[in-house]
């Protein structure tokens, strides 16, 4: 096993890659579809699919134009969570290839594979470690004891953090995606200006969980108690980025300081607790300016080791689902054509469907 190809559809990147032995990454292609939903404010799953349909073919032909489809020694797929008809495509796909190919197939959980997009930059980790998932559909802590052994210690309540981020910059007439460009303005305004009635959450019973809804709650009392206007709708990133007034930027900066400290609040106590050799990131959200800074200064605080992915591999990829599935593989696992697409799988050692021997 040394080659091996990656397949992502779970949202709305049509993505696949070939990464030899788990590290070094020979293709990363991924087809976008942003400009297609941007008019939707959001991903409309029917959409997706039929654009996955679309771009599919060709992507995997890019990605494997190096080494050929017989260069390859097995695929990674990934077949949750996610938008059950955008797997569909993906999986489908995967296994047509597995079939023809004669090369073994393993399914990969979404958030393992970005728990493996730091290998690509440091390498294999130590035990025991932590891992902060941070995405527009995730945002989870992690406990890790050892090698692919998850257990989640936390999760989000109610929105996820880039979830957050793309109803307040909707609020505030920004467009989509609305993470990007929250955070550019955010750069240029001052959050105590904004001051918002918001406190993050500390669940006695759930220490290590995340919730949102009261920060979005608390724009949206600010917005109307302050009178804010959104941006006229059509105005590109360019006339937004120069024509924003203070208030949308010192709201932006208030609410992104808010997230941040929310992130970095829950992921200190767990370090505090768990003790680990590392800390794990990953999602399109560690892209945050304030995030990354943030995540910096806690590092060199706590004395740990805090691993944050190349921009390029922290939104969805099939680089980190190649590398996810290389580990699996290299230990004998495999999926049979059985395996379906699972939209609310979660990744965790009592609950993540486990690898079946390889029947063809």
């Amino acid at each position: 096993m040394r080659t091996v190809l990656g397949i992502e559809t779970s949202c709305d990147e049509t993505a696949a890659a070939v990464v030899i032995e788990g590290r070094q990454v020979i293709s990363n292609i991924i087809a976008s579809q942003m400009e297609v939903h941007r008019p939707y404010g959001g991903v409309v799953p029917e959409i997706a699919s039929r654009q996955h349909l679309e771009a599919m073919a060709d992507v995997v032909a890019s990605a494997v134009a190096g080494t050929g489809f017989d260069g390859l020694d097995g695929i990674a797929v990934t077949y949750g969570p996610g938008l059950v008809g955008a797997l569909l495509v993906g999986l489908s796909y995967a296994k047509a290839l597995s079939l023809g190919l004669d090369v073994p197939l393993v399914g990969v959980h979404h958030i393992e594979g970005h728990l493996f997009s730091t290998v690509f930059e440091y390498g294999d980790w130590d035990y025991p470690a932590l891992a902060l998932i941070v995405s527009g559909g995730h945002t989870d802590l992690f406990y890790l004891p050892a090698a692919l052994t998850y257990e989640r210690l936390g999760h989000t309540r109610d929105d996820a953090a880039g979830e957050a981020y793309d109803k307040t910059a909707r609020r505030l007439g920004l467009g989509y995606p609305g993470g990007p460009i929250l955070d550019r303005l955010a750069q240029t305004g001052r959050p105590e200006a904004a001051p918002l009635v918001y406190r993050p959450p500390l669940i006695p019973d759930a220490p290590y969980d995340f919730s949102f809804s009261g920060l979005k709650t608390a724009v949206l009392r600010y917005i109307r108690e302050q009178q804010i206007a959104p941006l006229p709708e059509g105005l590109n990133r360019d006339t937004i980025l120069a024509q924003a007034p203070d208030d949308i930027r010192n709201l932006a900066a208030s609410f992104q300081q808010a997230v941040v400290n929310t992130l970095i609040g829950v992921l200190e106590r767990a370090i505090v607790a768990y003790r680990p050799r590392v800390v794990l990131t990953g999602g399109g959200v560690v892209c945050n300016s304030a995030l990354r800074r943030a995540l910096a200064e806690l590092a060199e605080r706590m004395g740990v080791g805090i691993r944050v992915p190349h921009p390029r591999y922290t939104t969805d990829n099939a680089a980190m689902i190649a590398a996810a599935g290389y580990a699996h593989l290299v230990r004998g696992e495999r999926h049979d054509w059985s395996l379906e697409p699972a939209p609310s799988l979660r990744l965790g050692s009592h609950t993540a469907a486990r690898p079946q021997p390889f029947r063809a």
